[in-house]
């Protein structure tokens, strides 16, 4: 009763914020400010010669637990270890071809169908009558008795960008043959009256 009458109190004066824990209550934080400063400024400082920190080395720079540091680095979304490698076009007319292709999608030619092509290699063609669950905390990952590899596949694919209409093909190869043959599926599926205009992104 004591305790109810505590938090009563408190609503009654200072309402839904008089439930919070005071300043000064709890466990005092072992780490000072600047100490926390410095493992977050410096993770993307490394020292003369070291590529990047890892938990440890940035541990025993700063004098503290690997643990504490890679828990900071969490926090704060920090990921020394991750590279990402981008590409830049050394093509003189790159700016160019660049707003060409975005002209067509912006302001196509008249009676012309512009269609967004692309090819994956490497699918993983599945076979299963239900997608299975993905790995949670108290269970394992799960998939249906009938669950079947059939190997990997090609597939190519073509997007009507006025209407969203889908062209498709899977092919067990990726070479110029399949492609041509590809394109000639466009032909026959797209009205014959039109001009095509494609843009291709080809991933392997």
């Amino acid at each position: 009763m004591r305790t109810i009458s505590l938090w009563s109190s408190r609503f009654e004066v200072s309402g839904i914020r008089g439930l919070g824990d005071r300043p000064g209550r709890g466990r005092k934080p072992s780490l000072s400010e600047d100490k926390i400063a410095q493992v977050i400024t410096e993770a993307t400082r490394p020292s003369k010669g070291r590529s990047r920190w890892s938990v440890r080395s940035m541990a025993r720079h700063v004098s503290i637990s690997h643990s504490t540091v890679q828990r900071l680095w969490v926090k704060r979304d920090l990921k020394p270890h991750v590279t990402r490698t981008f590409k830049r076009s050394n093509d003189p007319k790159f700016e160019e071809k660049f707003w060409d292709v975005i002209g067509l999608y912006l302001d196509p030619p008249e009676k012309a169908l512009v269609l967004c092509g692309d090819e994956t290699s490497q699918c993983q063609a599945l076979e299963r009558s239900q997608a299975g669950l993905p790995l949670a905390p108290g269970r394992p990952r799960t998939r249906t008795h009938d669950y079947r590899r059939h190997g990997t596949v090609t597939l190519f694919a073509a997007l009507d960008d006025l209407d969203g209409r889908l062209i498709s093909r899977t092919e067990q190869r990726h070479t110029h043959v399949e492609w041509l043959r590809f394109l000639k599926q466009i032909e026959r599926q797209t009205p014959p009256d039109l001009r095509r205009h494609s843009t291709i992104t080809a991933s392997v």
